[in-house]
């Protein structure tokens, strides 16, 4: 059976009361596909210098994933039980998470980059009764008692050191057994994901069985998957979507909480010896990659797709993507949060041929025509709760507000935290919405224009200004690889500042020239009149998850530091 077959099949349950589990499209893949290659990790080097890769089935996955379900519920894990699973992506952690779902558990999904701090006051504010860590992770547990004093239950994944518990090489042992997928409905919960806390405090996203069903509905109708796909897998968590669609998922020799710092020949590798398809990378790992193989003169023929998101693209690197590929190649820019993904996506061709140039001109970054079941409205701009929404609260076409969505693949609430709900939910009659924090505009083709996040935005004494539209004028300057606008209080009032990185060959140029000429870009466009001060920097300070999106509240502090000095 088909990808697209088993969906309306399955959908078609749906509507009669069956389960919403999110594990059974593992289950359905692995009945359809056992002795397809699940996922294929880089497992180490040969004597030569070579990758040597590590790999089980669809058929394996399932199976094994049964054997966790029964240890862990022999171990005290059940249904509902909060669990935070913290192991390297790897031969356990899929099953691992795919058997806490079959169980009808909660796992807590915390990302380790953005540092033991923040980590530690995620998983406290989340009360877990279950942790499942690899050993180095319950030592954490140990050294930070007050953080997992709701713990009743914990499992080392591996070899337990000096504390009680299960372990997952005890539950290997019964390789046979089979356990039922439990029943769920689409509106249980089924994970609690956080945010990392790069764009503002970190916060535990509930996810519904519900949510996960809508998320495979739109990869399927979007980007329609083949049976035969290859995925070069650089953010783990989407491993998960690909074995739950029957496509092998290859995890490169990386580390996936820096995938700025990925070395792009460990990417080719394996690319080239895996046969890759299909591929999901952050701008970072893109850039790095296209600036590599155009020196090397690589081109890579197999990869037929490549998704990005989480930041803007820039038209650089999708030509440098673009110029990799084959003629039937797609390179897809998707838009979406933590809290509602995938909700639209850009084919670079598009942008390439016409959206880049009002991209140049100020006008903002187009992020394409929302997924058929995504409902977007713009609304007006306001750090205020929105209690309802009535005829009045759209802003005409063409004018640029907060971007607010709707649809199955929408979380509704944040996990206990009525105060982020009330700022970030708009509830109307049954419906929830959701204010993404993003601003932009819908152009008479319905498309959505990225102009930034709502937080970020300068609200200078003589107009707003808007950081993506902003820095796409300033990008064009043959000198600058990347600027950034911030804020800095100046004598009472906050004026705005371009923070400037430069190309490497330009780095020892005179900088009052460059000032100068940036000076009189923004002079030229109504976006950015008003805006005298630029500053240099060699980088710029980035988030945790993609490495591409700026840290710009880090960065004003130093921009007012550099200019206090100064003055």
């Amino acid at each position: 059976m088909g990808l697209s077959a088993r969906q309306d099949s399955d959908t078609e349950a749906n509507r009669t009361g069956k389960n919403y589990n999110f594990s059974r499209y593992l289950r359905q893949s692995a009945e359809t596909f056992p002795d397809k290659k699940g996922i294929v990790l880089a497992a180490g080097r040969n004597k030569d210098g070579g990758a040597i890769y590590d790999s089980m089935t669809l058929g394996e996955l399932d199976r094994l994933s049964d054997s966790f379900a029964l240890g862990l519920e022999k171990s005290g894990i059940h249904r509902g039980t909060k669990t935070v699973l913290m192991a390297k992506p790897g031969k356990d952690f899929f099953p691992l998470t795919m058997a806490l779902f079959k169980i009808g558990a909660v796992p807590v999904i915390v990302d380790p980059g953005m540092g033991i701090g923040r980590m530690l006051h995620c998983i406290k504010s989340t009360r877990p009764e279950a942790f499942i860590g690899i050993p180095p992770a319950h030592v954490v547990r140990l050294l930070a008692p007050g953080s997992f004093k709701s713990l009743k239950t914990w499992v080392t994944v591996g070899r337990r050191w000096f504390w009680r518990g299960g372990t997952t090489s005890a539950m290997k042992e019964n390789p046979g057994a089979n356990h039922d997928i439990a029943h769920a409905a689409a509106s249980d919960l089924a994970a609690i994901i956080f945010t990392t806390g790069s764009t503002g405090p970190a916060k535990g996203v509930e996810y519904t069985h519900g949510m996960f069903d809508g998320m495979i509905s739109q990869l399927i109708n979007n980007f329609n998957p083949g049976e035969d796909e290859i995925d070069l897998a650089t953010f783990p968590l989407y491993t998960l979507f690909d074995v739950s669609l029957g496509i092998t998922a290859v995890l490169p020799d990386m580390n996936p909480a820096s995938p700025a710092k990925a070395k792009p020949e460990k990417i080719v590798e394996a690319i080239q010896d895996q046969n890759v398809t299909t591929m999901f990378g952050s701008p970072a790992l893109l850039k790095n990659l296209s600036v590599y193989c155009r020196k090397k003169e690589i081109t890579l023929p197999t990869v037929g797709r490549v998704l990005s998101g989480a930041a803007p693209v820039t038209p650089e690197v999708m030509e440098g993507i673009e110029d990799l590929l084959g003629d039937h190649a797609r390179f897809f820019v998707t838009y979406g949060a933590t809290e509602a993904a995938p909700v639209s996506a850009m084919d670079s061709h598009d942008v390439l041929k016409e959206t880049r140039f009002d991209t140049e001109r100020g006008k903002g970054s187009c992020i394409g025509l929302p997924f058929k079941g995504i409902d977007v409205k713009i609304i007006p701009i306001t750090d205020e709760p929105w209690e309802t929404l009535d005829r009045d609260s759209t802003v005409p076409p063409g004018t640029i507000g907060e971007i607010i969505v709707r649809g199955d693949i929408v979380s509704t609430r944040y996990f206990e935290r009525p105060d982020e709900d009330t700022l970030s939910k708009i509830h109307h009659g049954d419906e929830t919405w959701h204010r993404m924090g993003d601003l932009g505009w819908l152009d008479e083709k319905g498309r959505i224009w990225y102009c930034g996040r709502k937080k970020d935005r300068i609200i200078a004494p003589q107009k707003t200004y808007y950081t993506i539209p902003c820095e796409a004028v300033f990008n064009t300057h043959q000198a600058v690889s990347r600027s950034a606008l911030v804020g800095v209080e100046v004598d009472s009032a906050v004026s705005p500042v371009v923070c400037v990185e430069l190309h490497d060959k330009f780095k020892k140029a005179n900088r009052e020239k460059i000032t100068g000429g940036l000076r009189i870009m923004a002079e030229q466009n109504a976006v950015t009149t008003g805006i005298e001060t630029f500053l240099f920097y060699d980088s710029f300070p980035v988030d945790i998850r993609h490495n591409i999106k700026i840290d710009r509240a880090e960065l004003a502090v130093r921009a007012n530091r550099q200019i206090t000095k100064k003055g």
